[in-house]
C-alpha cells in the first residue's frame, strides 16, 4: 500500500510541474480515448468516425473539422501511450521555452498542416485511408525545438540541435518501415512546426528590435 501511495505521490508531483496548455492537450486527448473506447462498446466499431476522423472524401465535402478532431483519436492504447509521452516531454520543452499562446500555435497549427499535407498527398496518389492520431502534433513541437535549440547560444546547444534532428529522422525513418504510418502527416507536422517557430522567432526579433529603436530616439 505504501509503493502504490508513493508512486501516486510521485505521478502528483511530476503533474504539477508539467506547463498548464501542454498538459491540458494531453488531458483531452486521454478523456477523449476514454470516451471513444466507452462509447464503442455501446455502439460498434464506427466510434471513431463519428468523432472525426480524418478521411479525404468526407472532408472534400464539407467536413473540414476533421482536420481537428483526428488530433485527438487514436487508433488504440499503444498509439495513445507512444504520442502522449513525447508530447510530455518535448511539448513541456517548448511551452518553457515560449509560453503558452505559442506553444499552442506550433501545437495546433503544426498539427493542422501535417492533416492537409496528408489530405494533400492522398488526393496525389488517389490511396485513401481513415487517419487520426497527435502524432502531427509532436512532430510540430519537435521541429519547434530544432528552430529554438539552432538559435540558442548556450553551450552545448549544437549537440542538442542534432540529437533532435536525429530523433526526427528516426522517427521519419521508422515510419516508413511501419504499415499503416501517415508518413505525410509526420513530415507535415515536422515542417509546419518548424515554419511556424521561424515566423514566431522573426517576429519577436522585430518587435524587440523596434522597441529598441524606439527607445534610443528619445
Amino acid at each position: 500500500m505504501e509503493n502504490r501511495n508513493s508512486m501516486a505521490d510521485e505521478l502528483l508531483a511530476f503533474l504539477r510541474t508539467r506547463k498548464k496548455a501542454n498538459l491540458i492537450i494531453v488531458a483531452v486527448n486521454i478523456l477523449v480515448f476514454i470516451i471513444a473506447a466507452a462509447s464503442e462498446r455501446i455502439t460498434g466499431t464506427q466510434t471513431l468516425m463519428r468523432l472525426g476522423t480524418a478521411y479525404t472524401p468526407y472532408i472534400l465535402e464539407g467536413q473540414y473539422y476533421r482536420l481537428v478532431t483526428a488530433m485527438f483519436l487514436h487508433f488504440g492504447l499503444a498509439h495513445l501511450a507512444n504520442n502522449m509521452i513525447c508530447m510530455l516531454f518535448i511539448g513541456d520543452m517548448v511551452e518553457t521555452a515560449v509560453g503558452p499562446v505559442r506553444y499552442l500555435v506550433v501545437c495546433l497549427g503544426g498539427g493542422l498542416l501535417g492533416n492537409l499535407c496528408s489530405m494533400w498527398w492522398e488526393l496525389r496518389t488517389g490511396r485513401f485511408a481513415f487517419s487520426e492520431g497527435a502524432s502531427g502534433c509532436v512532430f510540430a513541437l519537435i521541429g519547434a525545438m530544432l528552430v529554438l535549440m539552432a538559435g540558442a547560444r548556450r553551450i552545448g546547444a549544437g549537440s542538442l540541435v542534432r540529437r533532435f534532428a536525429l530523433l526526427a529522422v528516426l522517427s521519419v525513418a521508422q515510419g516508413f518501415t511501419q504499415a499503416g504510418t501517415d508518413n505525410a502527416a509526420h513530415i507535415g507536422g515536422l515542417a509546419g512546426g518548424i515554419i511556424l517557430m521561424v515566423i514566431m522567432r522573426a517576429a519577436a526579433i522585430a518587435k524587440h528590435r523596434n522597441q529598441r529603436q524606439g527607445r534610443s530616439m528619445k
